[in-house]
C-alpha cells in the first residue's frame, strides 16, 4: 500500500468512525452531536474517498446504506430460531360488578407465580410498538442478513432494505468508547429507572466495557414510522401530486416491503430492538435478565425504547399500563398496548413455551378504538369451509389509524341478535390486528322504512342452496368445489407453506387458473403444463389492459412458470399429515392432522374409520369426529383424493401408533443446540413418531437429553439433575434400528 492510499485509508476509517458515532448519538442516545449540515459533510467526504479509491469500501460502510439494485422479489429465510407470537390479554372496560376488568393479566401474573414458586416476580415490561417485528443477523460484529418475521419460521429477506434504515447500526460498537449507554431517568418526567443488576447479590451496577459482543448474534425488534415523520411524508406527497400512507404501521411493513431500496431509503422509518438471540441455542443468553441485554444490545449501538422498564408483580404491571396509556398520545410513535416480560432468563427456561407462545411473555392490548358509521350494504363472503358469513359493507372510517369499509358479523345469530339494517348507523370496533366488527346498533339514527336482515337462501357466487345444520352458528354454501369461491380457498389452502408447499403460487395466480377454467379442485394443478401458465398469464395480461409479455422468447419470460411447474411437481413428495392438513377437513388443523397421520399410520385406515373409532383419537371429540366421517363419506372428496394419488401424489405411511405405543411411549425428550444430520424440527417429528413427548425445558421429569453442537444451559441443567445425555451418533443409531 503506497503512501497516498494509507493517507485515504486512514481518512476513511477516521470518517466512518465519526458518522456511526453521530448515528449512535442521534438514534441511540438522542443526543446529536453535530448539526446536519456538518454530518453531510462527513458523508459527502466518505463518498468521495470510496469513489476515488474503491478497495476502502467496507461492507458495512454508512455509504452503503442505499446502493444495491432493485430486487425481483424476495428470498425465504428461515430462522434460526422461531419468532414466536404472544398471547394476548385485555382489559375490559365493560366488567360487571364483581368481576376484575384486569384479570387476564392477573392469570397471567398468577401462573408465573405458581410456574416458579416465588411472589412478586419481576418483569421487563415496555411498549408494544405498532410496526413490523424483523430479526437481524451479525457476524463478527458486521450486520449480514435482515428478515421479516413471516409465518415465524420463514420470513423475507429484506437486508437491502434494511440497511437504509440509519437506526439500525451496520457494525456493532465497542463499549470502551460508550457515551452513557443506559441514560436511566426516573421522576416526573414519566421514564421509569431500568434498575439493571447482576451478580448473586442483584445489587451490583451492570458495567459494559470492552469488545465483548458473540461472534453471531440476532437482534429482533420491531421497524417503525414515527408519527412525525409519517405526517411529514404524507404532507410532501399531497405537495408533489403523490400517494399518501394510510397509517404509519403499513407505512412501515410496506417500505420494507419495496424492491428498490432506494425507495424504501426515501420513507421516515426508525427502529427499536426488543429482544436477542445467540444461534444456534436458543437458550443462550448475553446476560443474566432480559432489561440487562437490551443495556448490553444499547451499548453495542442498538436503540432501545425510552420507555422499557421493570415492574413486580401483576400490581407494577397494571400500574406501568395505565401509565403509557395515558402518555399514549403523546408518545412519538405509535403502541397498541404493553407487553411484559418475566426479566430473568433462568425463569424464562423454567417457565417453557405453550404452543407457539412463550409461558413467560404476554401482550397486554389497550382497550378496541371504536367508531360510528353507517352500513351500505350487507354481502355474503363464502369461505374455504363454504360458511356464509355476512359481511357490513361500511361508508369509509378511520378506525384505530386504519381505514375501515368492511367489518365481520360473524354469523345470521349475531345479525338478527344486534338487528343490524342495510342503512343503520353503527358502532365499529378494531383492537390491533383484530378484524373490525360491528359493535352495536345507534338505533336513535337508523332511516324510516329499513328491514330486517335474512340470510340469502342461495350462494351468490355459484347459485347453491345455503343451509344451516342443526347445532352449528354458521350457515354453508352446499356447492363444494362447485363454488369457485370455495375453490380459491381450498386451493389456496392446498398450496401453502403448512400444507403442499408450493412455492410461488400465490392468490393472484390461482385467482385466474379459475376464472380461465384451468382449476376445478385441487388435483388439476397438477395436470398443469408450462403452456398451460404462459396462456393464462397472456389472457390476464389481455384482460387487463396490458400488453402481453410472458410469450417473449428466452428462459428469463418463462423462468416464473418453469418454477411453479417445478413447485407443484416438487410438492407430490409430502407426508400424510400435510396432506391431511392440505385437504381442509372442517375443523382439522396442523396439530389434529399430525395426531391423526401417527393415530391410523394410513389415509384408508382414516377414511374408513367410524366416528366412534375417530373419538379415539387424542383431541377428538364428538363434533370434530362427524365432520371428519362426513368429509370422507362426500364422493366429491374421495374423487378429488383419488385423483390427487393418481397424479403422484405420495407418502411413507407407517404402523399405527397409538397414544401408548412406540418405544418412547412415555419419555420426554429434550433437544438442545445444533445438528449436523437433521434439523431440530426432523429431529421432533422423528422422536414424537416413535411416542416420545418432545418438551422445551429441562426438569426431573425428563428422560433424557439430546445434546449437539453448541449446547447451552439445558445440556449445563441436564448434568446438574443427573439427567441421561444423548449426542447426535447416539440419536441417529437409535433412530435407525427403529426405522427412522
Amino acid at each position: 500500500m503506497n503512501r497516498q492510499t494509507g493517507t485515504a485509508s486512514q481518512r476513511a476509517a477516521t470518517l466512518r468512525d465519526a458518522i456511526d458515532d453521530a448515528n449512535y448519538r442521534y438514534y441511540v442516545l438522542d443526543d446529536p452531536s453535530i448539526p446536519d449540515a456538518e454530518y453531510d459533510r462527513l458523508m459527502r467526504e466518505l463518498e468521495a474517498l470510496e469513489a476515488a479509491h474503491p478497495e476502502l469500501a467496507t461492507p458495512d460502510s454508512p455509504t452503503r446504506r442505499v446502493g444495491a439494485r432493485p430486487a425481483s422479489g424476495f428470498a425465504e429465510v428461515r430462522h434460526a430460531i422461531p419468532m414466536l407470537s404472544l398471547s394476548n390479554a385485555f382489559t375490559d372496560p365493560d366488567a360487571p360488578d364483581g368481576v376484575d376488568p384486569d384479570h387476564e393479566v392477573r392469570d397471567f401474573v398468577r401462573r408465573v407465580v405458581q410456574g416458579l414458586g416465588i411472589a412478586d416476580p419481576e418483569f421487563a415490561v415496555e411498549p408494544k410498538l405498532d410496526g413490523l417485528a424483523i430479526s437481524l443477523r451479525y457476524e463478527d460484529g458486521v450486520f449480514v442478513q435482515g428478515a421479516t418475521r413471516g409465518d415465524g419460521a420463514t420470513g423475507e429477506d429484506v437486508t437491502a432494505n434494511l440497511r437504509t434504515v440509519k437506526a439500525i447500526p451496520l457494525r456493532l460498537r465497542s463499549g470502551k468508547n460508550e457515551h452513557d449507554p443506559l441514560r436511566l431517568r426516573s421522576g416526573k418526567n414519566g421514564h421509569d429507572p431500568l434498575r439493571l443488576r447482576s451478580g448473586k447479590n442483584g445489587h451490583a451496577p451492570l458495567r459494559l466495557h470492552g469488545h465483548d459482543w458473540p461472534r453471531v448474534l440476532e437482534v429482533r425488534g420491531e421497524v417503525y414510522m414515527p408519527k412525525a415523520g409519517f405526517d411529514a411524508y404524507n404532507a410532501r406527497m399531497l405537495r408533489e401530486g403523490g400517494k399518501p400512507l394510510a397509517n404509519p404501521r403499513n407505512g412501515a411493513a410496506g417500505s420494507l416491503r419495496q424492491l428498490d431500496p432506494h425507495v424504501t431509503a426515501g420513507r421516515p422509518l426508525a427502529f427499536y430492538a426488543y429482544g436477542v438471540n445467540l444461534p444456534p441455542d436458543p437458550d443462550a443468553v448475553i446476560a443474566d435478565r432480559h432489561s440487562a441485554a437490551m443495556a448490553k444490545l444499547r451499548a453495542w449501538g442498538f436503540p432501545t425504547c425510552p420507555q422499557n422498564g421493570i415492574a413486580r408483580g401483576a400490581d407494577g404491571c397494571l400500574a406501568y399500563f395505565h401509565r403509557i396509556g395515558a402518555q399514549r398520545d403523546k408518545l412519538p410513535y405509535g403502541i397498541d398496548g404493553v407487553v411484559y416480560k418475566v426479566d430473568r432468563y433462568d425463569q424464562q427456561r423454567e417457565l417453557g413455551f405453550v404452543a407457539r407462545a412463550p409461558r413467560w411473555a404476554i401482550a397486554h392490548k389497550f382497550p378496541a378504538e371504536e367508531q360510528a358509521t353507517v352500513v351500505e350494504a350487507i354481502d355474503i363472503q363464502i369461505g374455504r369451509t363454504g360458511a356464509a358469513t355476512p359481511v357490513a359493507r361500511l361508508k369509509p372510517v378511520q378506525v384505530a389509524g386504519v381505514t375501515v369499509t368492511n367489518a365481520t358479523l360473524h354469523n345470521a345469530d349475531q345479525v338478527a341478535r344486534l338487528d343490524v339494517r342495510v342503512g343503520d348507523s353503527v358502532i365499529v370496533r378494531r383492537a390491533g390486528d383484530v378484524i373490525p366488527e360491528v359493535v352495536r346498533v345507534i338505533p336513535e339514527r337508523r332511516p324510516p322504512h329499513t328491514k330486517p336482515w335474512k340470510m340469502p337462501a342461495h350462494c351468490p357466487i355459484c347459485g347453491s342452496a345455503i343451509e344451516r345444520e342443526e347445532g352449528e352458528a354458521a350457515a354453508r354454501c352446499t356447492g363444494g368445489l362447485v363454488c369457485a369461491a370455495q375453490r380459491r380457498e381450498a386451493i389456496r389452502h392446498f398450496a401453502s407453506r403448512r400444507a403442499m408447499d408450493i412455492d410461488g403460487l400465490g392468490e393472484r395466480y390461482i385467482e385466474d387458473l379459475i376464472a380461465f377454467d384451468y382449476l376445478h379442485s385441487p388435483a388439476d394443478l397438477y395436470k398443469l403444463t408450462l403452456d398451460d401458465f404462459l396462456a393464462m398469464k397472456r389472457r390476464a395480461e389481455e384482460r387487463d389492459g396490458v400488453v402481453p409479455e410472458t410469450v417473449k422468447a428466452g428462459k428469463i419470460a418463462t423462468k416464473w412458470a418453469d418454477n411453479l411447474v417445478a413447485a407443484i411437481d416438487a410438492s407430490k413428495d409430502t407426508t400424510l399429515e400435510r396432506f391431511l392438513f392440505a385437504l381442509g377437513i372442517p375443523e382439522v388443523g396442523e396439530a389434529t392432522a399430525k395426531t391423526l397421520a401417527r393415530h391410523f399410520g394410513s389415509l384408508d385406515a382414516l377414511i374408513h374409520a367410524s366416528e366412534a373409532e375417530l373419538t379415539e383419537v387424542p383431541d377428538v371429540g364428538p363434533i370434530m369426529a362427524a365432520h371428519i366421517a362426513a368429509f370422507f363419506a362426500e364422493p366429491r372428496n374421495r374423487e378429488v383424493i383419488a385423483a390427487l394419488r393418481k397424479a403422484g401424489v405420495h407418502w411413507k405411511e407407517s404402523a399405527p401408533q397409538r397414544k401408548a405405543d412406540g418405544p418412547l411411549a412415555d419419555k420426554t425428550v429434550v433437544l438442545t443446540g445444533s445438528l449436523s444430520s437433521l434439523t431440530r424440527d426432523e429431529a421432533k417429528d422423528k422422536l414424537e413418531a416413535l411416542g416420545a413427548k418432545v418438551a422445551g425445558s429441562v426438569s426431573k421429569k425428563t428422560s433424557f437429553v439430546v445434546a449437539g453442537e453448541a449446547a447451552g444451559s439445558k445440556l449445563d441443567k441436564a448434568e446438574a439433575l443427573g439427567v441421561e445425555v444423548w449426542d447426535e451418533a447416539k440419536l441417529l443409531g437409535f433412530l435407525k434400528s427403529h426405522g427412522g
